[in-house]
This record gives structure tokens, sequence and C-alpha cells, in this order.
């Protein structure tokens, strides 16, 4: 029996999958891996300006820098691919789909999926520090240093906000819940993530030994070996192959 027929025999037995993407899932929508050749990370002041300590202490300067590497032009204009697509039929399909995203774009839940936990935070949303209200991103977008407008008894709160994106020296979010549902899973699906950044590449190593593990991966990654299934191919390549075995008709079940 072949990777992919294994996958598939899988995918349709299961009733709880729990699906870990990393910046792979994004590349297909225009969003490049940040840590790749050509990602905002080789800008070494850039990467140094990514942590809550410089947005604690440079709050006006910060802003600028991360705009340029959470909402340039191409950020903003990306759209969930067919791999994202096709993650959000799978509920429709009737079946029980978490998925955990180390990405901050929200392209899952604009593809439809339901149940997103977003351990690394998102961009769609930054807080007031002060007083805890949230402003959506065109708001961010339409300030260039964006502050809390929020009313006080002494005027306008005015503190400069806080991206909804974790930064480096702060801890996850989420992950009680993408814990959760990793123990709970009957099959584990890992896509387009080399599971390097902790504590989230260690999601797959709580699984139950009853539970099935997949990484899907253009290359190898830290947890290969541990890995019931490896297949080392485009996501979006094996997850519209995935969907084209079952007919509309067939409800995954």
């Amino acid at each position: 029996m072949d990777a992919f027929t294994t996958l598939l025999e899988w995918v349709k037995k299961s009733e709880k999958i729990t699906i870990l993407t990393g910046a792979g899932m994004s590349t297909d929508s225009g969003i490049p891996d940040f840590r790749s050749e050509d990602g905002v990370w080789q800008d070494k002041v850039l990467f140094s300006a990514m942590n809550a300590s410089y947005l604690r202490q440079n709050p006006e300067p910060f802003w600028p820098r991360f705009k340029r590497a959470f909402m340039s032009e191409r950020y903003l204009k990306a759209k969930p691919n067919v791999g994202h697509e096709i993650l959000a039929w799978l509920e429709t399909a009737g079946k029980n789909i978490t998925v955990i995203t180390q990405n901050v774009d929200g392209l899952h839940q604009q593809a439809g999926s339901t149940r997103v936990f977003e351990v690394h935070g998102t961009t769609r949303t930054a807080t007031c520090p002060s007083c805890h209200t949230t402003y959506d991103q065109n708001y961010v977008l339409a300030h260039d240093i964006p502050r809390c407008q929020a009313k006080t008894p002494v005027g306008p709160c005015d503190t400069v906000l806080w991206p909804d994106v974790v930064l480096f020296d702060q801890p996850v979010r989420s992950f009680g819940d993408a814990l959760d549902a990793v123990i709970h899973a009957d099959l584990m699906i890992v896509l387009g993530t080399s599971l390097e950044v902790h504590p989230v590449a260690d999601l797959p190593t709580y699984r139950p030994l009853s539970t099935k593990l997949v990484i899907i991966n253009l290359d190898e990654t830290a947890l290969d070996a541990l890995a019931d299934l490896v297949i080392h191919a485009p996501i979006s390549e094996v997850l519209l192959t995935l969907s084209r075995c079952f007919g509309k008709e067939d409800e995954l079940r």
C-alpha cells in the first residue's frame, strides 16, 4: 500500500482529526516563509525589534517595522489557497477537524475552518495594553502609530496598541486548547512546518500511542522519525489529490 492510499484510509476512518500547520501552508497564497532566504527575518534589525521588550520601550518605532513584516501589500492581498479550502471542506463533509496553526494570517478562517487555534496570534487585531480594547486591522492600517481611542474620565486612553501577534519573548496562545486537541485526536496531520519552533513543535509528541501521526512537508522535519507516515510533497498537491478521491456524495464517513 502506498503512502497516499494509507493517508486516504486513515482520513476516512478517523473520527477526530487534529491538523498542525506552519508557514508552508500559506506559501501558495503568496506569503513566503519568514525564515526562508527571502523571508522578513533575514532583516536582523527587524528581527531584533519583534519582541515585547522592544515594543514596551519603543512603541512608536515598533509599529512601522511590524507593518513592514506583517502588513505588506503582498501579505494583505493573500487569499486562502486550495489547501486551506480543502481543510475547510473536510468539515462540511462531516469530519471533526481542529486546526492548530503557527500562522498569523487568518487564512484558515477565511477559507471557512471553524475550529482554529492560532498559537502565534493574529495580525487581524491589535489590543490596548491599558484598557484591553481591541481594534481590527483596518483601524491599525489607517494609523501610522495606532493608539487607543477608548474614552476615560480624563479623555481618550491614547495608549499605543499592541499587535495580537505573539512576539518572540511572549508565551504562545491557546496552548492548552491545542494540547487537548492533540490528546483527543485519533489522527494528527502536520502540514508545512519543519517542527523547529518550540513549544508548538513538541505538540505531536503528546499524542496517544494509538493516534497516527502524518507529516506532509517538502523537506525533512525534526520529527520525521517518530511519524507513522511521512510524505515529502507540496501540501496543496497532496490535499487536492485527497479531495478528488471523495465524491460529493461521499460524506467521508
